[in-house]
């Protein structure tokens, strides 16, 4: 059996839910009763974004690379970034490192191929709003990209950092999220809405029926990696 490795700790919410959702996806398709190998490296959410904040990107990914190798030396087959924000150094890192990674940015975007999308809204960190790493590749397979208008990517990010990485789910937080779809849909004429932040699912999962399809990258990525240890 083949063994994950995961960076987690970028945020620890979400590397919760990677261990949770690796796990039932697994039982669901391999019924022997068995249970994944499963490596998880915490590392400092802290240090990651100030780097990353202080446009230091060569310094975040030999950051990475270095916790990356760890993992292989733990005995990973392969490994994921159970974050979005940290694929802004992707391409560097997997060129370095010791195993293969699975994007979280690709397989989302050969979600979108698949459901036959064209146009994608895209949340998350003010970093992933604003970087070129989602757009590059799905530039690639002629998909377009909006996002948020500069005020609302600043309450976005500021939601995400202050309470959805702290594990606080506001209603209300959740209403303010549903408005800036409501706008991108009407004016932007967006027909999907990536959830381009591993916190994001756990408020907007049970937003209801909004028209388009929200795109879990959680998800997406656990299955990609399922698929790989099965």
């Amino acid at each position: 059996m083949k063994t994950v490795g995961i960076i987690g700790g970028i945020g620890p919410e979400s590397t919760v839910e990677y261990y949770r959702c690796i796990i039932s996806s697994y039982r669901e398709q391999k019924q022997d009763g068995g249970y994944p190998r499963i490596i998880i490296n915490s590392i400092d959410m802290k240090k990651m974004l100030d780097l990353i904040g202080d446009s230091h990107l060569p310094e975040a990914a030999a950051y990475l690379l270095e916790e990356v190798r760890k993992l292989a030396l733990a005995g990973a087959d392969f490994g994921l970034l159970a974050s979005n924000t940290p694929h802004i150094v992707f391409d560097d890192l997997r060129l370095r490192s010791p195993i293969p990674l699975i994007s979280i940015v690709e397989v989302t975007c050969q979600a979108c191929k698949k459901l036959g999308l064209k146009r994608a809204g895209l949340f998350g960190t003010r970093f992933t709003m604003q970087g070129r790493f989602y757009a590059d590749v799905f530039d690639r397979e002629g998909i377009a990209l909006a996002v948020p208008a500069p005020e609302e990517q600043a309450y976005i990010h500021q939601k995400y950092m202050g309470e959805l990485v702290q594990g606080v789910i506001l209603p209300e937080t959740r209403e303010g999220l549903l408005a800036i779809v409501a706008r991108l849909k009407r004016q932007e004429g967006i027909d999907s809405l990536i959830l381009g932040g591993t916190e994001l699912p756990l408020i907007l999962r049970d937003a209801g029926d909004q028209g388009i399809p929200f795109l879990d990258t959680t998800r997406l990525h656990v299955e990609a990696a399922v698929e790989q240890l099965i």
